[in-house]
């Protein structure tokens, strides 16, 4: 099947059957592919966090705007983005970079004496919604690789995200959360959008072409 196919079948799932699990191999080629995806400067400057653990689940749940959906999904994956840039983290990605690619460090000093000097003098608050903004690109391709193995998903702005990150003590991290995505198996009695006709805004209005 193609990656329009795939996307033609995925939706974003209303209710799940709590008694099917995603393998563990499944949730690995999600994360992979998150893990894969492009980010500014290559910088990645977020984490995953995955929640299998019922309990969590629940609790989360408890602020959330479909809390059964949360409560019955295999998995709920946790987009969280650094809460600001600084000149440890950028080093550290760089310091990764050339390690791997058997270059001297600091070979890319000039580019990351650049970054520093735009982001660091820059306020957390916009920091943060630079850093935020790469974790969807990560959770567009976490959704086509789902779709991709058939893995029912559902992406997620609907939530309290101050409590998320109390709940998951994300300060002590470094990071906040942005999006959450929930993976499982739909139950396609409750899962009322299921049934339903794809609809997205015709060609023609979506497309503004200069030729």
């Amino acid at each position: 099947m193609s990656l329009l196919q795939d996307l033609q079948w995925r939706h974003a799932v209303k209710a799940y059957d709590p008694e099917k699990k995603v393998s563990k191999e499944n949730i690995d080629k999600i994360i992979e592919a998150a893990r894969l995806a492009p980010t500014s400067s290559g910088l990645q400057p977020f984490k995953l966090l995955i929640i299998e653990n019922q309990e969590i689940k629940d609790k989360l749940s408890e602020k959330a705007l479909n809390p059964e959906c949360m409560k019955e999904c295999s998995h709920v994956i946790v987009f969280a983005a650094w809460d600001r840039y600084t000149a440890e983290r950028i080093d550290k990605v760089y310091d990764l970079t050339t390690d791997e690619r058997g270059l001297p460090r600091g070979r890319f000093s000039s580019y990351t004496d650049k970054l520093k000097s735009i982001y660091l003098e820059q306020p957390a608050e916009e920091n943060h919604a630079h850093t935020a903004r790469q974790t969807y690109i990560a959770l567009g391709l976490a959704l086509a690789q789902a779709a991709e193995l058939k893995v029912d998903s559902t992406p997620v702005e609907g939530f309290d995200s101050a409590f998320v990150d109390e709940v998951l003590e994300l300060e002590k991290l470094g990071l906040k959360s942005v999006s959450l995505m929930y993976v499982g198996y739909a139950d396609a009695d409750r899962d009322w959008l299921g049934s339903m006709k794809k609809v997205r805004v015709p060609k023609e209005e979506f497309v503004v072409e200069f030729k």
